[in-house]
């Protein structure tokens, strides 16, 4: 799969792992590929991401959301109203948990347990989205994939990605009739 990758895919792929390795985390995930994409200049995905309102100097809202969602340990918004719904009131955990282990402690990035040797892997969330892009790239007949593709496949899962894109405008529907041509965006 990975040699159908473009150039600015396999950038996106480095610096999610470059994104992990900072934040002392162990397992790449799709906020880690996310991250990465919002670090992109000049690119399909990048251009795709500023026609919908997001260029490059306006990404730091998105990044702050993600962080958020981060450290409530990746619980989306639908999460968080469910368990409320249920009593469970997870801003409250969340505060009370970093008063005892300090800021970004549910995050599962543990920049105080040390380094680990090598690269991280890919986690199974973030293996989806690569696998997801895949078959985005297939159904609109690209022989390649590019980090359109892996922007898109963020978006066509739901969790925190999606959620915090979407906060932003940047929803599947609206990715795909930016890249796409109108006709195509409705059989994909």
């Amino acid at each position: 799969m990975f040699e159908r990758f473009t150039k600015d895919a396999r950038e996106v792929v480095r610096g999610a792992v470059a994104s992990c390795q900072e934040a002392g985390g162990g397992t790449v995930g799709p906020e880690h590929l996310l991250l990465a994409l919002l670090d992109r200049e000049a690119s399909r995905g990048s251009f795709a991401l500023a026609a919908l309102g997001l260029p490059v100097e306006n990404r730091q809202p998105v990044r702050e959301a993600l962080d958020e969602a981060r450290r409530r340990a990746g619980l989306s918004r639908a999460d968080t109203d469910a368990l409320a719904d249920l009593g469970i009131d997870v801003t409250a955990i969340v505060s009370r948990v970093e008063e005892a282990h300090g800021v970004g402690a549910m995050s599962g990035d543990r920049p105080d347990r040390g380094r680990r040797l090598g690269r991280p892997g890919f986690g199974r969330d973030a293996k989806s989205v690569l696998e997801t892009s895949l078959r985005i790239a297939l159904a609109h007949r690209d022989r390649y994939i590019g980090d359109e593709h892996l922007l898109l496949a963020l978006t066509a899962r739901p969790g925190p990605s999606a959620e915090v894109l979407a906060d932003h405008g940047v929803t599947h529907t609206s990715l795909t009739r930016v890249l796409y041509s109108e006709g195509e965006a409705r059989a994909g």
